[in-house]
């Protein structure tokens, strides 16, 4: 039925995280033993992409993340991207940062940096074909415990700086993740990053929201036949102001149900 009206799917390819030992909790993901069987057997059912998620966290009094947690989780995106398109899919390459915490958006932007840096060492290393890749990164934004805020102008400013100083311009785009910021947040935020000037952004600058995107319709829906329609406008609003932000059209709304907080910590799916 998607291939009918013209949607591209796509799948989700790994098993979730496991602690990597001797480490304060930090985590590496799994499914790489079995992710080349896996291409295979979704490429033939239709699939065109897949996704992978490395989590990273940010703990000042631990010292995370650590180098060792930083090597593991971009070789094993690197990994996973060359696997992918050695079997016909496009890699979705989606090292996270939670935001949980209370550092500043200064550290959050260094660490994202440093981030980065590793993960394309490691595609370059795995000879990954960067015109047929996406990042789906954080934002930068202050941790969710800080108690100094951000605008969506200085976390845009922030944002695209990390990238710049770490992204090849020859990737096709780069797909953000919400990160537990509100619908609105995240639109806002996307939209003020696609207004920059004197920046250079090479790339698309786009979202792949799963929260701020779905929030609203789900919960408008609710699952009753009854609310089918309804839940299906509330998604369209949403993927109307995320289409205008990404086009730095985006004029805000007054929706108080898209300021909702999505902040779940230490978000496992």
């Amino acid at each position: 039925m998607l291939a009918e009206k013209g949607v591209v799917p796509g799948i989700k390819v790994d098993k979730g995280v496991q602690n990597i030992p001797f480490t304060k909790e930090e985590t590496s993901t799994k499914g790489l033993d079995s992710l080349a069987d896996m291409c295979k057997e979704f490429y033939n059912l239709g699939c065109r992409f897949a996704k992978w998620r490395a989590v990273l966290k940010i703990d000042e009094a631990t010292g995370c993340p650590t180098d060792l947690a930083i090597q593991e989780n971009a070789w094993g995106l690197a990994r996973y991207a060359a696997i992918c398109q050695d079997n016909g899919l496009v890699p979705i390459v989606e090292p996270e940062i939670l935001c949980d915490g209370p550092h500043s958006i200064e550290t959050c932007q260094r660490v994202t940096e440093r981030v980065l840096s590793f993960v394309f060492k490691a595609l370059q290393d795995q000879h990954i074909f960067f015109e047929g890749c996406l990042l789906k990164p954080n934002m930068v934004t202050p941790g969710t415990k800080c108690a100094t805020k951000a605008t969506p102008a200085e976390i845009a400013a922030r944002t695209v700086t990390a990238l710049s100083r770490t992204v090849v311009p020859a990737l096709v785009g780069v797909v953000f993740l919400s990160g537990g910021q509100s619908e609105e947040e995240a639109s806002l935020n996307l939209n003020a990053m696609n207004r920059l000037e004197g920046i250079r952004r090479p790339w698309f600058l786009t979202f792949s929201y799963g929260r701020a995107l779905q929030n609203s319709a789900v919960k408008t829906w609710a699952g009753k036949d009854e609310n089918i329609e309804a839940g299906q406008k509330a998604l369209i609003t949403r993927c109307k102001a995320n289409g205008d932000a990404q086009l730095g059209k985006y004029a805000g709304s007054d929706d108080k149900s898209a300021n909702e907080s999505l902040t779940i910590e230490n978000y496992k799916y």
